[in-house]
């Protein structure tokens, strides 16, 4: 076979591969005072393997310690300086890790990637010492930097919701939005609901009202399960002399919240009360136990109504109940003193009891952060911790008649 008109073609694809080959070759070595140097020496010692492996299996001084040696093996890797810096932040020593990352920001010819993730870590290390300021002014180099970076816009949200600037973290959520793919549809619009309900939220501190409505109403609308929006939205309502909006709107968040029906019900008690009807609350709450049989709370609800309206027997068997469904709740124990107070038992025994459970250590209906595990008394709406949105749940023991069954 003759492969004279071959040749040109077989030359071209030899210097492709040698080209590739060579393109490896500088990839990992680079000439560095007059020397080669491997580029990839430090990422292959041991040194760096078992600092990621001590880094993974949260042993962070040994990982310190190793990824520090895999540091000296080569002063010129940046990623392991990076992580070195990063480390030392979660470690606690802040400072530590701004010498590190400010130290890497002085290095020439940083590419616009490598300068921008740097002032990321930066960034971080000024937010988690407290540098408000600083840390802004870092994500936002990045983002002139790279002004599509994922990364620095979230940090820069959530400093912003740090310091209630809600509309500038609104913004920023926006700009997430725009980058990210349908997938994250849901998730974003939750984030964006609450943030529109906490400039609502600001707006009524301001007593503009009708701004107030119009962001609880746009919360309720881009995510329907936003619970504190549908109770601002009823107090707005109520305060405008709407009666009949206010108790649509909390009746709206009965439906689709229903662990959160105690929030809606101390609302509706007094709603009926301010208009001489009581009796329509105690109804309301009997529908709703007809349809959750294991709630506590709005037993816990009608059986206080009962027993401020002068029912103390018919309370008592409501608050017996939501006992049986929740027998380590102090508010449930405490609500069938006060009855039992009624019932003409020893007053001073009885009243001494209550004084002494009001401060003892029960489960004065704890919620917890799902993401970082937070305990609170009350149901918060961001976690102060890691400051998720929406992530408390109620914490739930088994049930009285469940636990003495498995006995």
């Amino acid at each position: 076979m003759d492969v004279g008109p071959y040749l040109p073609l077989i030359a071209a694809l030899i210097a492709l591969l040698a080209g590739l080959a060579i393109g490896k070759a500088w990839e990992r070595y680079k000439l560095r005072d007059g020397r080669w140097i491997d580029r990839r020496k430090a990422r292959d010692s041991q040194h760096y393997v078992l600092g990621l492996n001590f880094l993974v299996s949260n042993q962070i001084d040994l990982a310190i310690e190793e990824l520090s040696r895999a540091a000296r093996v080569d002063t010129d890797a940046l990623e392991i300086h990076m992580i070195l810096g990063n480390v030392y932040r979660e470690r606690g020593q802040v400072s530590r890790a701004i010498q590190v990352h400010q130290a890497l920001l002085q290095r020439p010819k940083l590419t616009r990637l490598e300068h921008s993730y740097v002032l990321l870590c930066l960034g971080l290390d000024y937010k988690r010492g407290g540098f408000v300021d600083r840390s802004l002014e870092a994500f936002k180099e990045v983002l002139r930097l790279s002004p599509n970076n994922h990364y620095a816009l979230l940090y820069l949200q959530k400093l912003h919701e740090e310091q209630h600037q809600w509309a500038e973290a609104y913004r920023i959520r926006r700009q997430l939005v725009d980058l990210s793919g349908p997938d994250t549809q849901p998730r974003n619009q939750a984030i964006l609901a609450f943030l529109e309900n906490a400039l609502g939220a600001d707006a009524l501190k301001d007593n503009r009202r009708a701004d107030a409505a119009r962001h609880f109403e746009a919360a309720v609308h881009l995510d329907s399960s936003t619970t504190p929006a549908y109770l601002n939205l009823g107090d707005v309502r109520l305060l405008d002399g709407d009666g009949a909006g206010a108790r649509e709107a909390w009746e709206q968040l009965i439906e689709v919240s229903p662990e959160r029906v105690h929030l809606a019900l101390e609302r509706l008690e007094r709603l009926f009360d301010q208009q001489g009807v009581p009796e329509r609350f105690a109804e309301r709450c009997r529908r709703f136990i007809a349809s959750r049989p294991q709630d506590w709370r709005a037993r816990l609800a009608l059986g206080g109504h009962l027993s401020r309206s002068g029912q103390p027997r018919a309370a008592l068997d409501f608050l017996l109940d939501a006992l049986e469904q929740n027998p380590h709740g102090l508010t449930v124990h405490q609500a069938v003193w006060t009855v039992l107070l009624q019932l003409d038992l020893d007053r001073a025994l009885v009243q001494r009891y209550i004084e002494s459970a009001r401060d003892a250590v029960f489960f004065l209906d704890p919620h917890v952060c799902l993401k970082c595990h937070y305990r609170s008394t009350e149901l918060l709406w961001q976690c102060p911790h890691c400051h998720e949105w929406n992530s408390f749940v109620e914490e739930r023991m088994a049930a009285a008649r469940q636990s003495f069954a498995e006995l």
